[in-house]
């Protein structure tokens, strides 16, 4: 079962970097503890949310593909 999100944020159609930029103005507006929930299409985006959220202390709780889109669930820490 998929963590609950506080906030969705789609990006399908962005490509790098885009994705990654917008969930950083996403996740900036949100209180340490909430989750994210990032839709991406653009298939870079599998490894630039990993390395992204490693280098950030953000929580990666959760990723998977849904057809063409790539999602993921992050919280603040």
């Amino acid at each position: 079962m998929a963590p609950t999100a506080d906030v969705t944020l789609d990006t399908s159609g962005l490509s790098c970097p885009m994705p990654i930029l917008k969930a950083k103005q996403t996740i900036d507006g949100l209180q340490n503890g909430q989750v994210l929930k990032l839709i991406a299409t653009d298939p870079g985006s599998v490894g630039d949310v990993t390395v992204w959220t490693n280098k950030t202390g953000l929580e990666l709780l959760e990723h998977h593909a849904e057809g063409a889109a790539f999602v993921f669930y992050i919280r603040k820490a």
